[in-house]
């Protein structure tokens, strides 16, 4: 149910007012954008700077006639508004226009409706909608009710609301548990990844910054990327080889935006948990974007909100060959390390760049040590190899297997003390 959509666009009425307050600034822009995403034709834009909300209808009763003027005259089906709206002000607003009308939250929902493919997304959107939808119930089916007042009238049951809020309660007990399941199929292959020495980095970002095509770029994969708000919704995992590191994991999630809805972000908490157990996030910001300072600070702010926050980041300038002018392609901080890299995915300029400086901030902890091992220490060595640290190996006049290694420095330290052994006693 939550999943049909309309075969052709819906006439559309925008409404974005700008507030006093820094909280409600937005992009019309931005929202023009929800909008034609959402599959809507905007015909008009009602604006204005309004000094309070008007409790009952949320705007006040001149601007109300004139969005109401403009509904009839376009013949409007829908009416969106760049803000939330409380399930009141809705149903007020929908009885005084005589049509549907949305909010923020629930114009992103309808987005992430179209857009999710796998069954994970599909639940995901629809535990959001349903949290959504379960404080928006009305008594609109009170001739079905079973409790009636008067003589001869009283009896047991429920009311239809009770019984449409029992079956949301139900349904989204039902998804949670669903979503618990996926939760511990990741954390396995998490856990795999780690055994393995795996390091995994994830790509983050505003939406339509260009993530999913910086991750086909790396990865040679085709993955579904568009110029359009949310194009990708379901998380992506896939190998890739670094210089001078060997493998890594790359995971492409969803974008974030400004005031994305507490729904989405409980409801996508599986996804998120691949970046807020990376090893570095990417910040992919679309450097063409004059508003690129400000996306940025909403990217980090959502970011602290799944508390990862204390990752390590590299920012990615994308869309670099949109300035044209020559720009940087690898900037490093005070101490030397990298901290931005400027990149075109589109045409893979400033690539070899990035993977480098990738490279050098997952190897940051790494050692090369050299050992000389006995013949009866061969368990350590089949060790060392299965993790991959062994860059080379040769035997010396005394038997002993010479090794060159590679490897957090952490993991050397945990696999000698496993081994009960002390390093300096082999080292050359």
């Amino acid at each position: 149910m939550f999943f049909e959509r309309p075969d052709s666009g819906e006439l559309a009425i925008l409404i974005h007012l700008d507030f006093y307050t820094a909280e409600d600034a937005g992009d019309p822009k931005e929202f023009e954008e929800l909008a034609i995403s959402a599959g809507a034709c905007p015909v008009a834009m009602v604006g204005g700077s309004p000094q309070q909300i008007n409790p009952r209808f949320f705007v006040g009763s001149g601007k109300l006639e004139e969005i109401k003027s403009l509904v009839l005259s376009h013949e409007a089906e829908v009416v969106l508004f760049n803000h939330s709206l409380s399930p009141s002000q809705e149903r007020n607003l929908e009885k005084a226009l005589h049509c549907r009308v949305l909010d923020r939250t629930g114009l992103i929902l309808d987005i992430f409706a179209q857009r999710a493919r796998s069954y994970e997304g599909k639940l995901q959107v629809e535990l959001a909608q349903l949290h959504h939808t379960r404080t928006r119930l009305v008594r609109g089916w009170t001739h079905l009710d079973r409790q009636k007042g008067g003589i001869g009238l009283r009896g047991v049951g429920e009311t239809q609301l009770e019984i449409d809020q029992r079956l949301i309660g139900e349904r989204i007990k039902s998804i949670n548990k669903s979503l618990d399941k996926v939760r511990r199929q990741r954390e396995q292959g998490r856990k795999a990844r780690k055994r393995a020495e795996v390091p995994t980095v994830s790509l983050v970002g505003y939406t339509n910054a260009g993530k999913s095509s910086l991750f086909n770029r790396l990865t040679h994969e085709n993955i579904y990327a568009a110029d359009q708000l949310f194009a990708t919704l379901d998380s992506t995992l896939r190998k890739i080889q670094l210089p001078d590191m060997g493998a890594a994991i790359l995971a492409d999630t969803v974008g974030f935006i400004r005031d994305l809805p507490h729904q989405l972000v409980d409801a996508f908490r599986a996804t998120l948990e691949e970046t807020t157990q990376a090893s570095l996030l990417l910040h992919v910001v679309d450097c063409h974007n004059e508003q690129r300072f400000i996306l940025q600070k909403e990217v980090e702010h959502v970011l602290h909100e799944i508390s990862a926050s204390g990752i390590p980041v590299l920012l990615v300038y994308n869309k670099a060959d949109l300035l044209g002018q020559e720009v940087p392609t690898l900037e490093r901080d005070e101490q030397g390390r990298p901290w931005r890299v400027w990149v075109s995915a589109l045409n893979g300029d400033g690539v070899d760049n990035l993977l480098q400086a990738i490279s050098e901030l997952l190897g940051e902890d790494f050692i090369e040590p050299e050992l000389h091992l006995p013949p009866q220490n061969g368990r350590l060595r089949a060790r060392l190899y299965r993790q991959g640290a062994v860059k080379h190996e040769s035997l010396d006049e005394q038997g002993h297997m010479c090794l060159s290694l590679r490897l957090p420095k952490q993991d050397f330290e945990r696999l000698l003390k496993e081994e009960g052994l002390d390093a300096q006693a082999f080292m050359p």
